[in-house]
């Protein structure tokens, strides 16, 4: 019972740091946040796949695999939003759609 109070005080405590630091990054900087931590969200995937492989009893399954889950898709939306982030960095000079061209002088 003590290791388990232990690990939930780790997991309490590591939501409410992650929650706070978060939290103190202004919003213009959380999209080169999540393109430059893509690798630390892969990194985390490896471990809960490790940890739901090397599994003993069904409570640690669960977590492991939900763990993954979650992994997973922290990840996929990274990369997700990196590349909404770079299509709306690139190719400033394409037309917008819905919009007259321009008329030259003397052009009727």
């Amino acid at each position: 019972m003590d290791e388990a109070i232990i690990w939930l005080t780790i997991l309490a405590l590591s939501i409410f740091v992650g929650i706070e630091v978060i939290s103190k990054v202004s919003s213009t900087l959380h999209t080169p946040l999540m393109s430059g931590t893509n690798a630390i969200h892969g990194i985390i995937l490896i471990g809960a796949i490790f940890v739901a492989g090397t599994a003993d009893s069904a409570p640690v399954l669960v977590m492991g695999l939900a763990a993954t889950v979650l992994a997973a898709v922290n990840l996929v939306g990274g990369f997700v939003v990196t590349d909404r982030m770079l299509k709306m960095f690139s190719a400033p000079n394409k037309k917008t759609p819905g919009k007259a061209p321009a008329k030259k002088d003397g052009a009727a």
